[in-house]
């Protein structure tokens, strides 16, 4: 109850519980598209190569939500230039610029803070959360929520099937890169909560739980969605109450509801298949 009652009382539990659910949600929205179109590498991908954009705004003295973005949607285009101009296949380029990016950025955040800070970049720290952190993710959640409203049927289409959509008329490069400007914004939602690192644990693993209990993308959706805030919820607790780093606590969440559904799911479940297996070989030994 100490957990409740210091909720009530602190601003900064009170912020850090409202940052950590729309990142819980906006993660999981998107994150829905992310495994669907099986570019589960492309989000760490991104996730990974925002850190030169975070070092530099650090190093500019701005705001790091504009060289996180700006990086994000770079390497994003980088990545497409690469696997659409050589023989290099999209895995192998995602490899090359994630990690090239990823290697740049801890040395720009090294020389120009503290280890302490990288620390806090990589792994986030959801219960230092600022009043800033706090508005600038509802608000980019809010723009991910009316995109994907607005824009359901096609993402819808392109989804499952991009030749379809192309023959519909839809641009599907232009959403596949729209796709990537929200992701890239989600990435930097969700810096100070659970870190660049583990920020792909927030994106794909809510949205694979919910993949195994529905095949209706609106349902999966709203899983992930719910999945995705209660990990948040369940990781703020234990990060507080136990004094342990928020974002690892976080990413642990997500993975013990995946294997709550992965073994109990009422379809696609190890348990269930094992039932229907007994049951089929019961049937035809008689």
């Amino acid at each position: 109850m100490d957990f409740f009652h210091d909720l009530m009382t602190y601003e900064f539990l009170q912020k850090a519980m409202i940052t950590s659910i729309m990142v819980g949600i906006i993660c999981g929205v998107i994150g829905s598209f992310i495994v669907l179109r099986g570019m589960a590498l492309m989000g760490d991908a991104i996730s990974h190569a925002v850190l030169p954009g975070v070092a530099i705004s650090y190093m500019l003295g701005i705001s790091y939500f504009y060289g996180a973005v700006v990086v994000g949607v770079l390497t994003a285009l980088g990545i497409g230039a690469i696997s659409q101009n050589s023989r290099v296949k999209n895995d192998s380029s995602i490899g090359i610029v994630f990690s090239a990016a990823f290697a740049l950025g801890i040395i720009l955040i090294t020389k120009a803070q503290s280890a302490t800070d990288l620390t806090q970049i990589l792994f986030g720290n959801v219960l230092s959360v600022r009043s800033s952190d706090m508005w600038l993710t509802l608000v980019i959640g809010a723009i991910v929520i009316l995109v994907v409203i607005l824009f359901y049927k096609e993402l819808l289409v392109s989804s499952f099937d991009e030749t379809m959509a192309a023959a519909y008329g839809l641009k599907t490069r232009f959403i596949h890169y729209g796709i990537m400007v929200l992701l890239t914004l989600v990435t930097v939602a969700s810096l100070q909560t659970v870190g660049v690192i583990l920020v792909v644990s927030m994106l794909i693993t809510p949205a694979s739980t919910a993949y195994l209990l529905t095949n209706r993308l609106s349902t999966m959706i709203v899983l992930a969605a719910i999945f995705g805030a209660l990990s948040s919820i369940i990781g703020l607790y234990c990060s507080f109450v136990y004094n342990l780093p928020s974002g690892p606590v976080i990413a642990l969440a997500t993975t013990a509801i995946f294997l709550g559904a992965f073994i109990f799911s009422p379809k696609q479940g190890i348990l269930w298949r094992m039932f229907k297996s007994n049951k089929k070989r019961a049937a035809i030994d008689q």
